[in-house]
């Protein structure tokens, strides 16, 4: 009888805790941690200022940028269909059924025939997309296109009506401490405006990731919803796209992230223009650097993108820059860091002529470089390349594809770093990056081989 008694709350418990586990998987989604805020060549006429985006008088009025704003950014509701357990008992006899979901966040009008940028994450996996407007009418929206790595996508209202919609700035005139709004839906509040300043330029959330961040970070108060939104100076003109925050909780803890305006409206008119991301590649690998790798390199030079390897045929190599040179600009932006180099690049195309200036021992050099296809791809965080038939051979190898360069710290951690070459994947050999793609959303790869620069093979096996 006391057995019993025992044994009667300890089911009861176990039940309870099953029965909690189901309700949080129905409801919670993922911890966490770096919150991302929930054909035909066609002219699409967009407005831009290259002017200075900073304010000088000294009484601002936030009330010009929100009235100018307010009306351009809209609600953007995503439906997408995921499977799931409609019960307890489907869940104990693992019955799946199809359920609808619902996503919230913003987006930005940027053209009177209603052109709107958001985030990818916003409408990823929609079946339908509606956008409401500030005048609370709801239009059926269409998916023009993305880009995964930047996290943008564009969408186009199916009207025939005139919008108003916002103005390009030039990101790159932003300044540290210049006041910013905050414009957008959080916690499905529409039409929210939030003050800050700039706290940052070129912030990177993950050194070791492929997406090459690049973003600027603020301090006006972001939340789950605001995804998609603008980010405007007090002129009322768009400077960035709002993406992300950093917390622990999942609410503002203090700092926001933006994907900045250049590059929003450069994915923008690649997508109306070509159908896709246009990637300039300058054609060097190399690190920030910082006092600890200067001392390795005995170098006196803290600041810059150090080049430790340049590709013999493409603009880098043509314009003469060299291995050991320190990229301290470019077109006169200062590069002090990786993220730098690798968000102005993200406002060119291929065949876009910059002034890249280095330091070399010492002495400072202006070179034109003309930037080059990328026809590199981003895999586990390593960018790859094709090889050619004599970089084979002199590894002795009969394909592969060549490590440029990583941030995954696991695999730096391994030991694979640039130079290395990738032969296999799950025992099928790779001989170019379009073999690649055919594991990038493979989620069951488990082995990956690669070659040393000296010819040693080392296969990766993934439990």
């Amino acid at each position: 009888m006391k057995m019993k008694k025992l044994i009667i709350p300890f089911v009861i418990s176990i039940i309870g805790g099953v029965i909690a586990l189901f309700i949080h998987n129905l409801n919670y989604d993922h911890n966490i941690i770096q919150d991302k805020l929930d054909s035909g060549n066609r002219m699409v006429n967009i407005s831009y200022d290259p002017s200075p985006t900073i304010n000088s008088n000294s009484n601002i009025d936030f009330t010009i940028a929100a009235e100018k704003t307010i009306n351009s950014v809209v609600h953007v509701k995503n439906t997408s269909i995921s499977s799931g357990s409609s019960s307890v008992w489907d869940y104990f006899n693992n019955n799946r059924s199809n359920r609808t979901r619902i996503g919230m966040g913003s987006g930005v009008i940027i053209s009177k025939d209603g052109y709107i940028i958001t985030n990818n994450h916003v409408i990823e996996n929609a079946t339908t997309i509606e956008v409401t407007t500030n005048n609370n009418k709801t239009y059926q929206a269409e998916l023009i296109g993305k880009d995964e790595l930047s996290d943008i996508a564009v969408l186009k209202i199916d009207s025939d009506k005139t919008f108003p919609y916002i103005r390009f700035a030039d990101s790159d005139q932003t300044k540290i401490g210049e006041w910013v709004l905050a414009v957008g839906n959080p916690y499905n509040l529409t039409s929210t405006v939030t003050a800050g300043i700039i706290s940052a330029k070129s912030r990177d959330l993950n050194d070791y990731d492929s997406k090459n961040q690049s973003f600027i970070q603020t301090d006006a108060a972001v939340n789950s919803g605001n995804s998609g939104g603008a980010l405007v100076n007090t002129n009322g003109d768009l400077i960035g796209i709002n993406t992300a925050i950093t917390s622990g909780t999942g609410g503002f803890v203090g700092y926001s992230f933006a994907v900045p305006s250049n590059v929003a409206r450069k994915i923008f008119e690649d997508i109306i223009e070509f159908g896709n991301v246009q990637k300039g590649l300058l054609g060097v690998t190399g690190f920030g650097l910082n006092s600890r790798n200067a001392d390795e390199l005995n170098i006196s030079l803290t600041e810059g993108f150090y080049v430790n390897d340049v590709e013999p045929t493409m603009g880098a190599a043509i314009a003469g820059i060299k291995k050991g040179d320190v990229i301290l600009s470019l077109d006169g932006l200062k590069i002090a860091k990786f993220s730098d180099l690798s968000g102005y690049l993200s406002t060119k195309r291929p065949g876009d002529v910059i002034s890249v200036g280095v330091k070399r021992n010492g002495n400072s050099l202006k070179l034109k470089v003309t930037l080059e296809k990328n026809e590199n791809i981003e895999f586990y965080g390593m960018q790859l390349k094709n090889m050619s038939k004599s970089e084979l051979a002199k590894l002795e190898l009969k394909n592969g594809v060549k490590v440029l360069n990583h941030r995954n710290n696991t695999l730096f951690r391994m030991g694979i770093s640039p130079g290395y070459v990738l032969t296999e994947i799950n025992g099928e050999a790779i001989n170019n990056t379009s073999d690649i793609s055919n594991f990038l959303n493979d989620t069951k790869i488990s082995q990956i081989t690669f070659v040393s620069p000296n010819g040693e093979k080392e296969r990766l096996i993934f439990e």
